[in-house]
């Protein structure tokens, strides 16, 4: 914990974080929310008591760590790698360098399959790519009577997502398999997947936070519906009489999607926008 005392060797926090949001403002679009961050989960602390007290100091240890920290969000290391963790739909995560750090537009997938599922008993629901768990985890938090089964081809993903579980308290069958590969014979009333769709010549993968993240949950392909057009295709085996897919993709991949959608026979086909307004998700249903 830091030290309130006068010390020689002690910098004040204000200080430290006035100097981190001037060494991140150009590689960081919230250079100050980010150091405030690192400052408070260094220190323990929540992020309201770092910025209330600024005349606190750390000692010369901690000094040195916090400005390895910033040093690396600089250099385009994603804030929940540095922390380790990450809310996802009011859930504290533990997120690693082997799976994608949950963002904000996929609680618009949480959000739309939850909307489904209100007025439906025993409902059954399979996450593909479960990376974190953080899909899967939302879903069976709001619906603990549903059978919620998560896959991933990651053993190292599939292992926070377990992790995350086990420390949430939060009972979800959990999978390795690439895609449907592990499911013969089973049936789900939804699927709900993230898939990788960024393009693989789109410059963000080799800079910014996405390099540091794993490629294969990134990389779609040339025009990176690689998966998303392998997963609509091995839904309907998967998927009851009756049962939806649902899908986050590229802003701009939503016209291509519906076409796969209605090409393998899916039916009333709807797309929708995030909080950016951007369309980010598209479902369809099976006969």
């Amino acid at each position: 914990m830091a030290s309130t005392h006068d010390q020689s060797d002690a910098t004040p926090i204000g200080q430290l974080l006035d100097w981190g949001t001037r060494l991140l403002a150009s590689s960081s679009a919230s250079p100050r929310l980010d150091a405030e961050v690192l400052m408070a989960d260094l220190v323990c602390w929540p992020r309201s008591t770092v910025m209330a007290f600024p005349g606190r100091t750390l000692p010369q240890g901690m000094t040195d760590e916090f400005r390895g920290l910033i040093r690396r969000r600089g250099e385009g290391t994603p804030l929940a790698h540095l922390t380790g963790r990450r809310e996802f739909y009011s859930l504290d995560l533990r997120v690693s360098a082997d799976t994608l750090v949950p963002r904000p537009e996929t609680e618009l997938l949480v959000d739309q399959l939850l909307e489904r599922v209100t007025l439906i008993e025993a409902v059954s629901i399979l996450d593909l790519g479960t990376g974190s768990g953080a899909i899967a985890l939302a879903i069976k938090r709001q619906r603990p009577d549903a059978r919620v089964v998560a896959v991933d081809w990651s053993a190292a993903a599939l292992s926070v997502a377990i992790d995350n579980g086990n420390r949430l308290k939060i009972q979800v069958e959990w999978l390795l398999s690439d895609w449907f590969e592990a499911l013969e014979g089973r049936l789900f009333d939804f699927i709900v997947a993230n898939p990788p769709y960024v393009e693989r010549g789109d410059p963000r993968l080799v800079s910014g936070d996405l390099r540091h993240e794993p490629r294969m949950a990134l990389d779609g392909g040339v025009d990176g519906l690689d998966s998303i057009r392998e997963i609509i295709a091995g839904a309907p085996r998967v998927l009851a009489p009756g049962g939806t897919l649902l899908l986050e993709h590229g802003y701009d991949q939503a016209p291509a999607v519906a076409r796969s959608f209605r090409a393998l026979g899916f039916r009333r086909i709807e797309t929708y926008k995030d909080l950016a307004g951007q369309d980010r998700t598209t479902v369809g249903t099976v006969p």
